[in-house]
């Protein structure tokens, strides 16, 4: 048996990379934490921390309509984000970064405004059985209200995309494929590049959730071709309430706006108003504008220590995760695709995931129990949830061998 010493990759700085991150210094019940819920959202480094803190401290003020010194300040830190943002998934366009309040808002958004565009009464829609519930119900809403159809994409029992199956699930009704990079509840990578080319050649457009990708993958939407792609900030280190939605500069241009107010217009009379150009008119209101001044510091951390350096380190975690947890009797990993990254679901036989989820916390393990808003995909499997722990770039190989001796210990004390 490997140890975890043996896995560690030698260049890799996990001590410094932990002294960002304060919550990480925290202890529960007596014992340091253990955080392994990145899925559902990532500890914060100090950089964006000290962001937040100095963005309210120094700059506050609004942005885009004042010509004082704090308001200029703000705009500038608010559109260097936009920019970073642009470089960090390679758009080709700064006008193609829309913000948003997340990936859920990025969806909503598009099916709201392309979406009762174009489509029309027995018009295709295609998603698949792993989705998110926020990459389901938008879709669903659109179907109903157009009298379209939601055809779905089925998966085996490894957690796999059939992709003959999708191939003959796209025909000339094919308007839209949306489909989930990396899922949230199996770590599954499904083959982006391959879904995209294949819905394109088939005249349809392809919206990509990248919420559980973008903190794992290098992420480049002008190579990937796809059309729409949103993610969250809370998921990339980053503050909650801001996300992101890309979308190719000549498809938002000619989508209609989603919501009215300030910002997003060019001028409003009684008679008619018009509309600012991108991505503005897509940004009414004020913004979120502290959590997106502090999102371009979480960008900056993750390129600091390199996206693939993190990549290369939560795939050992996984890889060592994976091997521990297997060695343990009646224990199951739901989600054993070729490709995956640092996701693992799991069950004990006849132990209830809450029953788990109780006592690893006890035991100052925090991990993720329940269907993890994937029902469809759950009664797929067959089980009603799953305990789910998942990697970041702050995990270490010790603290996999505490959630092993934590399931254990959970075990003998519930069987």
């Amino acid at each position: 048996m490997e140890t975890a010493n043996q896995k560690i990759i030698p260049t890799f700085p996990i001590a410094e990379i932990r002294q960002h991150f304060p919550l990480l210094q925290r202890t529960i019940h007596n014992k340091p934490i253990v955080y392994l819920d990145n899925a559902a959202t990532t500890q914060k480094p100090m950089e964006v921390i000290d962001a937040l803190r100095d963005y309210y401290m120094r700059t506050n003020a609004n942005i885009h309509r004042g010509i004082h010194t704090l308001a200029e300040e703000a705009t500038a830190a608010y559109e260097a984000t936009r920019s970073a943002v642009q470089g960090f998934i390679h758009s080709s366009f700064a006008e193609e970064i829309v913000f948003t309040r997340g990936t859920t808002e990025s969806i909503n958004l598009v099916a709201n405004t392309w979406g009762k565009q174009n489509i029309q009464e027995g018009d295709e829609i295609i998603i698949s059985e792993m989705e998110h519930h926020s990459n389901i119900v938008p879709w669903q809403l659109l179907c109903e209200e157009k009298k379209a159809v939601l055809k779905i994409i089925p998966i085996n029992d490894d957690g796999e995309l059939l992709m003959d199956v999708y191939q003959q699930l796209l025909s000339s009704k094919t308007k839209l494929v949306a489909v989930t990079y990396v899922s949230n509840s199996l770590g599954t990578i499904n083959p982006i590049a391959k879904i995209i080319s294949l819905a394109h050649n088939a005249g349809a457009l392809v919206l990509v959730d990248g919420a559980q990708a973008t903190v794992h993958l290098d992420i480049d939407v002008q190579k990937m071709d796809c059309d729409f792609y949103a993610f969250s900030g809370h998921k990339i280190y980053g503050p909650t309430g801001v996300g992101v939605l890309y979308g190719k500069k000549s498809l938002l241009e000619a989508m209609p706006v989603f919501m009215g107010g300030g910002e997003m217009i060019k001028e409003v009379s009684f008679a008619k108003t018009t509309y600012a150009e991108l991505p503005y008119k897509y940004e009414a209101g004020t913004p979120n504008i502290a959590d997106t001044v502090a999102l371009k510091a979480a960008i900056d951390f993750m390129l600091e220590v390199d996206v693939a350096m993190i990549h290369q380190h939560e795939n050992a975690l996984l890889e060592y995760a994976t091997e521990q947890m297997l060695e343990i009797p009646n224990l199951y990993i739901y989600g054993r695709a070729k490709h995956k990254t640092g996701v693992i679901s799991f069950l004990v036989k006849n132990i209830h995931p809450q029953d788990m989820g109780v006592l690893l916390d006890n035991q100052a393990i925090a991990v993720r129990t329940g269907h993890h808003c994937t029902q469809p995909l759950m009664h797929r499997l067959g089980v009603p949830g799953t305990i789910r722990a998942s990697f970041a770039v702050y995990n270490t190989m010790e603290e996999i061998d505490k959630l092993v001796s934590g399931i254990q210990k959970s075990v003998k004390m519930l069987l």
